[in-house]
């Protein structure tokens, strides 16, 4: 299982789809507060549609808590300020892969302390940033990707 971590969102409906996201796929969805909106919020809910029920989630106070709660992990900060692509990286099955708030990413002393844990999606130099949701979306997938999709269904019957 992989596992995603949201630092301070603020955008209910890229949460919801982010939630979406990791009840498909099986992965953890770790959200660290404040958050920009309530966990009851309509669109929040829209968003993730009927997939709440079979989320694995989990709430921390501030970044502290969290790494109090796990202080011996692998992980990857995502970020538009790293050097490393993310296809450079070789991701395992555990990993936790962290997201900034949407308008200001990840903590820069996160960043700073933990360089060679950075990687980034490549972008032209024009772009700012990508939708936060999306950009979770290319990472898990790719992560996915080198797991072998464990514990996923890679085939269907619908055209058989």
């Amino acid at each position: 299982m992989l596992n995603i971590v949201l630092t301070e969102p603020e955008i209910p409906q890229n949460t919801g789809n982010i939630a979406r996201t990791c009840s498909a796929t099986g992965s953890h969805l770790h959200i660290i507060k404040p958050m920009g909106f309530s966990v009851d919020d309509k669109h929040l809910k829209r968003a993730g549609l009927d997939y709440w029920n079979e989320l694995t989630i989990t709430y921390y106070e501030n970044l502290d808590d969290f790494f109090e709660k796990h202080p011996d992990i692998s992980f990857w900060l995502c970020s538009t300020k790293s050097d490393r692509c993310y296809a450079d990286v070789y991701f395992k099955d555990g990993d936790y892969l962290f997201f900034g708030k949407e308008t200001k990413g990840l903590p820069e002393e996160l960043l700073k302390d933990n360089l060679d844990r950075c990687i980034r999606i490549p972008m032209r130099e024009t772009a700012r940033s990508l939708n936060l949701a999306n950009s979770v979306n290319i990472i898990l997938y790719e992560a996915l990707r080198q797991t072998r999709f464990d514990g996923l269904i890679r085939t269907s019957d619908y055209l058989k």
